[in-house]
């Protein structure tokens, strides 16, 4: 049996390549091939950009109004909510995520992302700035020209969408390339886009690899104006040289190890479930994931207890069964990079107090106790299952420690004070804070990292700067 084919979308149409090349995405369940994919290269990247070129120069998007661009993003996100299913399940077969988060959950935010910045781009307002000189001033914000976007593997629709929706919204045209983990929702949503009525040209998709592909490509072209890019520290590096070279802005949100200090006077059983939420969502492959624990000695027997007893709970299965919890992880690359975590955690001095290998491609929800603030696992990136809990004595040690790191993406911290609340909030060095709660978003807000977590921040005003090219107008008004 034929297995369905996912292309190109590039100026209105859905294409192979022009070599003919196809790759399979691997169902991380079944370890077999669900899906053939165009293999893209250099060809189709810089016959994406040309198509994006030409629409943003002579084509009526970046020309229409707010109304009328919004009204047919908005007629987009209609069909991407109609289309709940299809979405969910191409997800869920590319990478293993559990239907009830791809569908349910990641769809949603999908449309949301589109509804929020078509609206965001109408309603947002410049500056005016009276001058004492008989002149006035006001801002403008124009669309920056063609929209490189590189997106991750691990929440594809909606991440891919975070970076599309402003970029649309504010009149720029993009070509997107997804990971080549997870390709078919970028081509189903781009076929939903020519669907609601945005012109050819305005969002395309390429598929293929980084280096020395598609990827390098696309963030290497001389008629790219913006850059982002969601994924690796190490990957972020080699398109931020690329974009250097270019002069091009570039926008970077990557890697993090998040810390979660839960202090003795925390909501047990509110601090367990978000704690739990916070690092096995997604079977841990959450850039904001909660990877480090830091709990109060006086309560860490009686919280870990309980967080142990939840994580071993949780159901792990057939991430296409509406009861499964925790899936495979997302390739078996990923696999192997997770398994070598699990595999040295009692060599390293640790112990698992629940979870390790389950079979096929899968971790359970790994709890770890007995490692220090120096060993690898509390360190480094995992991006699986695995937490590590530490136990800490007082607020300025949670806080140092929290703060030991090269990564400075997200935070959270559960306790009922107030002031301290707000005094670790300021210290942290984070780009966003959760207090008593976990990966709460309010769109309007800045999103992006510190240190090896990025350069830039999107959402709202943010995003507006990043996808614009601000424009200052004086003009005399007495002679």
């Amino acid at each position: 049996m034929s297995l369905p084919f996912f292309g190109h979308v590039i100026d209105g149409e859905e294409v192979p390549s022009a070599s003919g090349e196809t790759f399979t995405s691997i169902d991380p369940y079944t370890q077999e091939p669900w899906a053939e994919i165009a293999l893209g290269g250099a060809a189709e990247a810089d016959r994406a950009v040309a198509a994006a070129r030409r629409a943003f120069d002579e084509g009526p998007w970046p020309r229409m109004g707010f109304t009328e661009r919004g009204r047919l993003i908005h007629r987009f996100a209609d069909l991407i909510e109609e289309h709940a299913e299809e979405l969910g399940r191409a997800d869920t077969h590319d990478m293993g995520k559990p239907i009830t988060q791809s569908r349910d959950s990641d769809v949603p935010r999908t449309a949301m992302n589109f509804r929020f910045f078509a609206d965001h781009a109408r309603l947002a307002t410049g500056e005016t700035l009276p001058m004492d000189t008989g002149h006035h001033a006001y801002t403008r914000f124009d669309p920056a020209g063609v929209v490189a976007a590189v997106a991750p593997w691990n929440f594809p629709m909606m991440l891919e969408s975070w970076k599309v929706a402003p970029a649309l919204g504010w009149g720029n045209t993009v070509v997107l390339k997804p990971a080549e983990d997870t390709p078919t929702s970028a081509t189903i949503m781009a076929r939903l886009a020519l669907e609601a009525g945005i012109p050819p040209g305005v969002f395309n998709v390429v598929h293929g690899y980084g280096p020395d592909s598609a990827g390098a490509a696309l963030t290497e072209n001389p008629h790219v104006d913006r850059i982002t890019f969601t994924g690796e520290s190490g990957t972020g590096r080699i398109i931020a040289a690329a974009g250097a070279r270019n002069l091009v802005p570039v926008s970077l949100e990557l890697g993090g190890k998040g810390a979660n200090i839960v202090f003795d006077d925390a909501e047990l059983e509110n601090a367990v479930s978000w704690s739990i939420r916070a690092i096995f969502t997604n079977t841990g492959q959450v850039c904001v994931a909660g990877s480090r624990l830091y709990v109060q000695r006086g309560i860490f027997d009686t919280f870990m207890k309980r967080f142990t007893e939840v994580a071993s709970a949780m159901v792990i299965g057939d991430p296409q069964d509406e009861r499964t919890e925790i899936g495979p992880l997302a390739s078996q690359e990923h696999f192997g990079k997770v398994s070598e975590y699990v595999s040295t955690v009692e060599s390293s001095g640790g112990t698992i107090e629940t979870g390790g290998f389950v079979d096929g491609w899968r971790v359970a929800p790994t709890v770890v106790t007995g490692l220090g603030q120096d060993s690898r696992h509390a360190r480094e990136e995992i991006f699986g299952p695995l937490v590590v809990a530490i136990p800490f004595d007082t607020e300025e040690e949670a806080l140092a420690l929290a703060n030991d790191s090269r990564y400075g993406l997200n935070a959270m911290l559960f306790t009922e004070n107030l002031s301290r609340a707000h005094r670790m909030a300021a210290r942290l060095k984070a780009g966003s804070v959760w207090v008593n709660c976990f990966f709460i978003r309010d769109l309007r807000a800045p999103f992006g990292g510190a240190g090896d977590s990025g350069i830039g921040r999107e959402g709202g005003d943010f995003s507006r700067e990043f996808f614009t090219e601000p424009k200052a107008v004086v003009m005399q008004i007495e002679q």
